[in-house]
C-alpha cells in the first residue's frame, strides 16, 4: 500500500476533522491531524513505516456532505496530489435529512460520491482509495430506526468501493462488535462522534483493513 515519500490524505466530515487546527497545513503535524482516528492511524503509520518518509494530511471538515467535499476538492485533494486517499462521508448526507429537514436522497449521495471518485481517478489515475463505512450507534438522539435507516447509505458506499477497487473499512460492523464489550455511549455518546476509545477502535479497523 505504501511507498517512499507517499502522500496520504484523509477526507471526510467531523469524525475525520476531529477538531484539527485548520490553519496548520503541513504534513505529520499533530495539531493539523486532529484528535481522532486520523491522529491515531497516522501515529501508527509513521512509526510502522519510519523509513518511508510518509506525508500525512487531514482535510476533514465538520458537517460536510459529499457535494461539499466536491466543492472544495480541487483545493483540498487534487492540489495535494495524494498517493493514498481515505474518505469517510455519509452520516451527514443521511442525518441532515432527518434532523435538519435538508433535501437529499441515497441516490443523490451515491451519484455524487461516484462522480467525485471518477473525477479523482481522472486526475490521479494511480491513486489508492480507502473508503470508510458510514455508521451510527443507538445513543443520544440516534434511535434504532436511524441506525437501520443509514443502512442504504452504507450499502451504496460499499458498492462504490467495489466499483472503484477501494479498500473497505467496515466501521459499522466494528462498532457493532464493540457493543458486546461496552454500551454505545462508551464508544460514541451522541451516536455519531466517537470517544477516544471509539476513535482508537476506528484506527485499529483502518489499519487492519489496509494491511501493511
Amino acid at each position: 500500500m505504501f511507498r517512499s515519500n507517499d502522500i496520504v490524505l484523509f477526507q471526510g466530515d467531523s469524525i475525520t476533522d476531529a477538531n484539527r487546527r485548520k490553519g496548520r497545513k503541513g504534513p505529520n503535524d499533530p495539531a493539523a491531524l486532529g484528535q481522532g482516528y486520523v491522529f491515531h492511524t497516522s501515529a501508527e503509520l509513521l512509526q510502522r513505516h519510519a523509513g518511508l518518509g510518509l506525508n500525512i494530511y487531514n482535510r476533514g471538515v465538520s458537517g460536510d456532505k459529499v457535494y461539499q467535499l466536491a466543492d472544495r476538492w480541487k483545493r483540498d485533494c487534487l492540489k495535494i496530489k495524494p498517493d493514498v486517499l481515505s474518505i469517510l462521508v455519509g452520516v451527514n448526507d443521511y442525518c441532515h435529512i432527518h434532523f435538519n429537514g435538508c433535501g437529499g436522497t441515497v441516490a443523490e449521495y451515491a451519484n455524487d460520491y461516484d462522480t467525485l471518485l471518477e473525477r479523482t481517478r481522472a486526475e490521479l489515475p494511480d491513486i489508492k482509495l480507502i473508503l470508510g463505512e458510514p455508521f451510527l450507534l443507538e445513543a443520544g438522539d440516534i434511535t434504532e430506526a436511524h441506525v437501520e435507516g443509514i443502512e442504504a447509505y452504507r450499502d451504496a458506499a460499499k458498492k462504490i468501493a467495489e466499483k472503484h477497487r477501494a479498500v473497505w473499512v467496515p466501521y459499522q460492523q466494528v462498532f457493532n462488535d464493540a457493543l458486546k464489550h461496552a454500551p454505545a455511549e462508551y464508544w460514541a455518546p451522541d451516536g455519531v462522534h466517537p470517544t477516544v476509545a471509539g476513535h482508537r477502535l476506528m484506527a485499529k479497523a483502518w489499519l487492519e483493513a489496509v494491511g501493511r
